[in-house]
């Protein structure tokens, strides 16, 4: 058994809110603007130096599914945030992109390419604009409770501990931290066979329409000799270009092995995550035509985590809810897909896409154990295989619009969240030019 260290702790008040949402990644911004736009107190912690999570400070650099094949499966706050990107100059719109190309399973999507950096200071923009209190470089520390009932939350910060007063808590950490905090219980999960991790780099000086112009059974061929040498780490050539076409974020490294709720293990795959990107950039120049001039130019700030925590929650979503299009009563999100899981402690990846736009149920934000606190991602109720649809970011990001809304509404009228009708949450979703249900859907031309 490990030591234990009892910490007595006096710990500042620095603020009061109705709402704290814990993690700014693509659902959390969402949470924390929706729930300001609702009229609540918001405030909104997050451990970096910016907002946007995975497509910013991870590099993934484009969001997935609002579209279900040529049908746009999200609205509200999540695609007004594209066309303030779009505006902006950040991205050159939506466009086909083809995921599992040199793995031999290609699958053709509408995605949104951006540049990471504009995406930043527009969702700057955006929160300001909602009156979200945003607290970067804050790492969460633990819920506070009065008795039975959630009080706030401390954090770490630059001056110290500080505590927030807030009576609802949205947990957007990715890694269900508020939830663990406070006892909800979580998916049985020993750690293995959880999906890999990724860390993102940004090459310059990239001929993209050089590359693209190499049939893929080459590339793929030549992506299976970079495996066999031991360059490369899964079958992938997978980049997106920021307007101009001149430079490819790369998501080809593949660490495996990887707890990353352990923090020796979370270390390990950052340093891991480099040596790769080292190899990975001497093959590309070398082999890969177009990449011949490329430069490394960024490395994401961390890791990209797949999968970690899933509470258990009031519903469970499951792989057979998805496949077979499930309706709820409850429904306060779609999903696209595709069904994406990278294989533990292999090279491929399977891909495949649901067979319509699936509803995601109010319950599976919202913890079975504990009152005022809600989940807005990939910490939702769910199978592992439910999680791999469900976590691509336009997805998260509708579920935080559902929860940041359902938030601001209970504790603007100082009950519980349970208490708040799903019909309210869902007349404000609709208002807000949310989709929740497939009958709201019409072909995009």
């Amino acid at each position: 058994m490990s030591r234990i260290v009892q910490e007595s702790l006096d710990t500042p008040v620095a603020g009061t809110y109705d709402v704290i949402v814990v993690g700014g990644g693509a659902s959390g911004t969402v949470a924390a603007i929706a729930a300001a736009r609702s009229g609540a107190r918001t405030l909104l912690i997050e451990r970096g130096g910016c907002l946007g999570g995975a497509a910013t400070a991870n590099l993934v650099a484009q969001w997935v599914a609002f579209f279900h094949g040529e049908t746009r499966v999200v609205g509200g706050i999540p695609y007004e945030l594209a066309e303030r990107v779009i505006d902006a100059g950040g991205s050159e719109g939506f466009h086909r992109y083809v995921m599992g190309e040199a793995a031999g399973t290609p699958f053709p999507l509408r995605v949104l390419p951006f540049n990471p950096e504009t995406v930043k200071w527009v969702l700057d923009d955006v929160t300001r604009e909602a009156g979200v209190d945003v607290l970067f470089h804050t790492t969460f520390a633990r819920v506070l409770t009065d008795g039975s009932m959630l009080a706030g939350a401390s954090a770490e910060t630059v001056q110290g501990r500080l505590a927030f007063l807030a009576p609802i808590i949205i947990d957007a950490s990715g890694d269900a931290l508020a939830c663990a905090s406070v006892g909800v219980p979580f998916k049985e999960d020993d750690g293995n066979g959880r999906q890999p991790c990724t860390l993102s780099f940004r090459l310059s000086n990239v001929d993209v329409p050089r590359f693209k112009a190499v049939p893929s059974v080459e590339r793929r061929a030549l992506v299976l000799e970079g495996l066999r040498r031991g360059e490369l780490f899964w079958e992938s050539v997978s980049f997106v270009s920021t307007p101009g076409q001149t430079d490819a974020i790369c998501l080809m490294s593949r660490i495996q092995g990887i707890d990353a709720l352990d923090a020796r293990d979370a270390s390990r795959a950052e340093q891991e995550g480099r040596g790769q990107i080292r190899s990975i950039l001497a093959f590309l120049r070398r082999d890969m035509p177009g990449f011949e001039n490329a430069i490394l130019a960024d490395v994401a700030e961390r890791v990209g985590v797949r999968e970690t925590r899933r509470i258990e929650g009031r519903y469970t979503l499951s792989e057979e809810d998805i496949m077979q299009a499930r309706s709820f009563e409850d429904s306060i999100a779609l999903g696209a897909g595709p069904m994406d899981r990278h294989q533990p402690g292999g090279t491929g990846i399977r891909l495949y896409a649901p067979p319509a736009p699936f509803e995601i149920p109010l319950r599976t934000l919202i913890p079975v154990n504990v009152e005022g606190l809600l989940v807005c991602g990939r910490t939702l109720s769910s199978t592992r295989e439910a999680m791999a649809g469900a976590r691509h970011m336009a997805t998260s990001m509708a579920m935080g619009q559902a929860a940041g809304t359902l938030g601001a509404i209970a504790a603007t009228r100082n009950t519980l969240p349970s208490f708040v009708p799903t019909g309210e949450v869902q007349q404000s979703l609709q208002k807000a030019g949310a989709l929740f249900r497939r009958e709201q859907l019409t072909p995009t031309p």
